[in-house]
Formats: structure tokens, sequence, C-alpha cells
């Protein structure tokens, strides 16, 4: 049976191969584990800006089968390279895509699953030495020893592992954080910066999330299809039909004009309960006032309001996606719209938001 399923391995699912070659390591045939690995490897997938790494698994079994599942298959690769090649360089970026997938607070999707991929966190720490620290972790704020910690595996847990800087003690200006360690082990660190900004155009930003508003004017186009009448006698029927002419900052529009905002959205993990503010132009108004669930691809749950339009996303899947609604310009003048806000309702340091933009609008 080894030789048939090393045989047909490419017919495997990702998962069962990360099984099958976790079997080879324990039988010590290294030839067909090895090759199970390089077969595998081929479908990493490297995000390099987020860190995180993680196999494709497009077309591989399906999503409401254990065998299907996306994080156990990643557990048993982690398993798999943990025992065979510790200092995979691809290894930490595993790990770390597993933990930014956790769905919820304490699990993943499954008692199941959430069991193989502590399992193979546990693997992972074993191989690496990393449950075993001996370190010791000065942080310096422009030159000024503001924390020292001593990490050790008695306190690898619960030891004290921020050091804030408060806005106050802050002046204008560069600053330079120094973090230094001496001893065995790795150290993880992570940088979340809060600021008030008095630019005058606002430019996006956003890291696991990212947001992209793209305007339009729709400019109306005399088009007919052919429907049948009454009788069944062929009729020339009017529709509705614009053509989109991109609006950049500083673009102006007549009193009157139809514009269509439309939403480009990139994330890099699944995501639940993501809201999506779109901050309107003062002189705009939606065309549509009605709020509720409309026909947008994501699913959302639109709310139409005076100062914005917002869009509640239950689940929002790892890629590309976007959503987009109508705007009428209607008072003359000169406005900024103000740059469209992504957070995590439940997670609000997952944030991300879009350019400002600023346009005109005459009679």
């Amino acid at each position: 049976m080894k030789e048939y399923l090393f045989r047909d391995r490419t017919n495997l699912s990702k998962y069962s191969m990360a099984m099958f070659g976790l079997a080879m390591h324990m039988q010590n045939d290294t030839e067909k584990r090895d090759m199970i690995i390089r077969n595998l490897r081929q479908f990493l997938v490297e995000d390099k800006e987020n860190q995180t790494t993680w196999l494709n698994l497009e077309n591989d079994g399906y999503w409401w089968c254990w065998y299907g599942s996306e994080y156990e298959a990643l557990a048993f690769y982690i398993k798999l390279l943990s025992a065979v090649a510790p200092d995979d360089p691809s290894l930490p970026g595993l790990v770390k895509y597993l933990l930014n997938n956790r769905k919820h607070a304490t699990y993943w999707n499954s008692t199941r699953d959430t069991a193989l991929c502590v399992e193979s966190f546990a693997d992972y720490l074993k191989a690496t030495g990393e449950h075993k620290p001996d370190i010791n972790v000065t942080v310096s704020l422009d030159g000024k020893t503001g924390k020292e910690e001593r990490i050790t595996a008695d306190n690898l847990f619960s030891f004290d592992n921020v050091f804030t800087a408060i806005s106050n003690q802050l002046s204008d200006g560069e600053h330079i954080v120094e973090i230094t360690k001496q001893g065995k082990g790795n150290l993880y660190i992570n940088a979340y910066l809060q600021n008030f900004s008095l630019e005058d155009f606002i430019t996006k930003t956003g890291l696991e999330i990212k947001v992209d508003r793209k305007c339009y004017r729709l400019k109306p186009v005399d088009k007919k299809i052919k429907t049948a009448g009454d009788h069944g006698q062929v009729l020339d029927q009017k529709v509705e039909k614009y053509e989109r002419e991109p609006l950049e900052t500083g673009s102006t529009l007549k009193s009157g004009d139809m514009v269509e905002i439309e939403l480009i959205i990139e994330s890099k993990n699944d995501y639940e309960y993501i809201v999506f503010e779109d901050m309107k132009a003062a002189g705009m108004e939606p065309v549509e006032t009605q709020s509720g669930y409309t026909d947008n691809d994501m699913g959302a749950y639109v709310e139409f309001r005076d100062e914005k339009v917002a869009f509640f996303v239950r689940t929002l899947a790892r890629g590309k996606h976007s959503v987009s609604y109508r705007l009428r310009a209607e008072i003359p003048g000169s406005f900024s719209a103000l740059p469209t806000k992504a957070y995590a309702m439940y997670a609000p340091e997952l944030k991300a938001n879009s350019d400002e933009i600023k346009l005109n609008i005459e009679d």
C-alpha cells in the first residue's frame, strides 16, 4: 500500500500528502519522505509583507469535510516540517498564518481542528527549542532604557511583555525604539502606533486588510434591447446604461451628476465581523435611501447615514473583493471626502483606511 500511495501521491490532497510524509518519517523511509516534502513545497504561498506562509489548497477536497480543512492540512504540514526540518525558513510563516486565521476567540472551527493546531504548535516549540528560552531583553526609547525583562521557561507565558510610550512623553520629530536581546532563544515583536494627523491630504494605509476607494462619473448611454410586445411583436425597449469615467482628486462635477463609489478590499486572512465606513463628501447624497441587505457581492448589510455609508460584513474571505453604491452630486462647492475606514468590530487593532479625495461641484 505504501508503494501505491507513493506512486499516486500527486492525486492525493495536500492534507493526505502531509500525513503520508509524516508516516514515512516514522518508518525512516527518508527518500520517500523528502520527495513528498519537495512535492508539497511547490504549493507554498508566501506573503513577505505580512510574514505569513500557507499551502494553496485549491480544488483540494470539500470544505465541510474534515479532510478538506485548511487548518488541519497546515497543522500536519507543520508537524512534518517540525519533525524533519525545524530550521525550514517557511515554518515560522506557517505558524503565524495558522495563528492569524483562528476563527474565534478560543478555537478555530471545531474541537478537532483546534486540537491538531495546538498539537502542531507544541511540536514546533519542542523542535525549535522555543519553549526553553533564556534571554535578557532591553527596550530603549531615544537612548533611554524603558524596560528590562528576563525571559525563561518558567515565565514564558507570564512575563510583562508590553512597553508603552504615552503621547505626552513624546515630542515632535523622529524617535528611535531599540530592542536588544542577549541569550538563547527567539524574540518576536509587535508594534502598534496611534497618531493624530493634521496633514491636508490623508493617504491610505493597511496591512492585513486594505481598502482602496475608486470614484467614477456615470455617463448615460442610449441603449435599446429587443423585447416581445403583448402580441408577440418585436419592440425596441430603452434600458438604463452608464459608462464609468474615473475621477481623480480635484475633479469637477456638475450638480445632478451620478457618481459610483467602488471599494476594492484586499484581505490577507479570513475574518469575521468587519465594518467598512465610506465617508461621503458633504455635497453628495446616496441615490438609495433604504438601509438593509442589497445585491452587493459580499452579502453585506448597508446603512445609508448622513455622513457616511457603512457596510457590515459577516465573513470576509482571504483575497480581493469589491462593493459599490451610487451618489448624486447636489450642492455646488469644493468638498473633501475623508478616507474610507475599515476595522474589525471586536478586534479594533485590525484597521485600514483609503486615500482622501477632493471634488468640486458646480451648477
